[in-house]
């Protein structure tokens, strides 16, 4: 009895070992050849070892060579099945068993039928599989000893330990059962990841596609306003190319902005220079001046007294998050405000300042700004300040954020100052 009970628990553990490795075989679906090689050396070996070690139960000896020849065959498909029903008849022959060409005329009609049942098997559901397999392996062992015991004229040898015999397609019935169904949580498994993958796609392109609109709207915008004052006869020449030099400014900004999103696959190409943060605060005050004017804003910029206030960085991408905050602070002043832009040094900082007297956040707010589509805005997609905090974090810079429900907020980030040679 003890010599029965590790035999079985060895063939079952034979049984159950291809779940271990089948997650790593799925990875090759897509390769169909590759992934019917590696399921058909991983049955054959189980198929090999299960023959190798079969059960002895009163006197009767029987293996489950049934099972991985019906489960390899059922989801590697006719290449896998007929290499499966080879090595069974090849490795009996190794073994020494006689009537080797009686025995392959008795597995040839359950080859034909599970060829049969490959045709509608991959539409069942997980139950009806499960069936389909208990009924495939019962028959396969059925069909090949009844043909047997008939050509050799012992059919009565079936009915001697009938009752043994019924509990051996039982307990194969079971296993192969669990196997199915094993196997199909697996594949449902690896669906759901397919699917979130696919879907976590979509959502990236989805943002991306949100965030390059957000992005190219902010320097159009101004581009809008200034087009709108050069058409002023009022203006002087001086102002007018001012104005003119200000929208080409912003037009390449957008140029940049949708190659940086069109490249993004591609490795970063940054610009890095000396960026003088006063000239930078200044030029940014005019842009977002039109519409800042447009919207009842007054805006005061105040430069530090340090005219060699420098950092390290993209110029343009420096811009397009600064515009960013500042866009999003003048739309946040809905009656009219003000909006401070300044910069000053602090200690081993460059530290620029913009402060509005909007209508503020709660902590909870603050908490979560910068993450994909949450905004404070009603139309707001959220994108624009997340891209604006991963270009400043990139310069290895640092934003923090003051706000106060109706008190308006500060958004006051950090830089490294760049020290000049003298």
């Amino acid at each position: 009895m003890v010599e029965y009970l590790k035999d079985f628990i060895l063939n079952i553990f034979f049984i159950f070992s291809p779940l271990v490795f089948y997650p790593y075989i799925h990875k090759f679906k897509n390769n169909i050849l590759l992934y019917r090689i590696l399921l058909s050396f991983l049955f054959s070996l189980i198929l090999i070892l299960v023959m190798s070690l079969p059960i002895d139960v009163n006197g009767i000896t029987y293996d489950f060579r049934s099972i991985p020849v019906i489960i390899g065959s059922l989801y590697g498909g006719v290449p896998v099945a007929v290499t499966l029903y080879c090595v069974l008849v090849s490795y009996r022959f190794i073994l020494g068993n006689p009537d080797n060409l009686l025995y392959i005329m008795t597995v040839l009609p359950s080859l034909f039928i599970v060829l049969y049942a490959l045709r509608s098997y991959g539409n069942l559901r997980t139950y009806q599989k499960m069936i389909v397999a208990v009924i495939l392996c019962s028959l396969m062992k059925l069909i090949t000893i009844s043909l047997y015991l008939a050509y050799i004229q012992r059919v009565d040898l079936m009915f001697n330990s009938f009752i043994d015999t019924i509990q051996t397609y039982l307990v194969q019935g079971v296993i192969i059962g669990a196997c199915v169904y094993l196997i199909e949580f697996l594949n449902r498994y690896f669906h759901m990841q397919d699917e979130v993958y696919k879907s976590e796609k979509i959502r990236m392109v989805s943002e991306m596609a949100a965030s390059v609109a957000h992005e190219v709207r902010n320097p159009l915008t101004s581009v809008r306003g200034f087009i709108q004052l050069l058409g002023d006869t009022d203006q002087d020449k001086e102002k007018r190319e001012y104005f003119q030099k200000i929208c080409l400014d912003e037009l390449d900004r957008a140029d940049l902005i949708i190659s940086d999103y069109l490249s993004l696959a591609k490795p970063d190409n940054e610009i890095i220079e000396t960026i003088n943060v006063n000239d930078e605060v200044s030029h940014i005050s005019n842009v977002l001046l039109t519409y800042a004017n447009y919207n009842n804003i007054q805006i005061n910029t105040k430069s530090s007294e340090d005219d060699e206030l420098c950092i390290v960085g993209d110029k343009q991408k420096f811009r397009q998050a600064l515009i960013n905050i500042g866009k999003n602070a003048i739309e946040s002043m809905q009656s009219g405000g003000i909006l401070k832009i300044k910069a000053k040094q602090l200690n081993d900082n460059v530290v620029v300042y913009i402060c509005d007297t909007g209508v503020g956040m709660t902590p909870q707010q603050i908490q979560r700004l910068g993450t994909p589509y949450y905004s404070t805005k009603e139309k707001g997609t959220g994108l624009g300040t997340m891209v604006s905090f991963a270009i400043i974090k990139k310069m290895n810079g640092k934003v923090e954020i003051k706000s106060e429900v109706d008190e308006g907020t500060d958004v006051i980030i950090y830089f490294p100052e760049m020290k000049l040679e003298e």
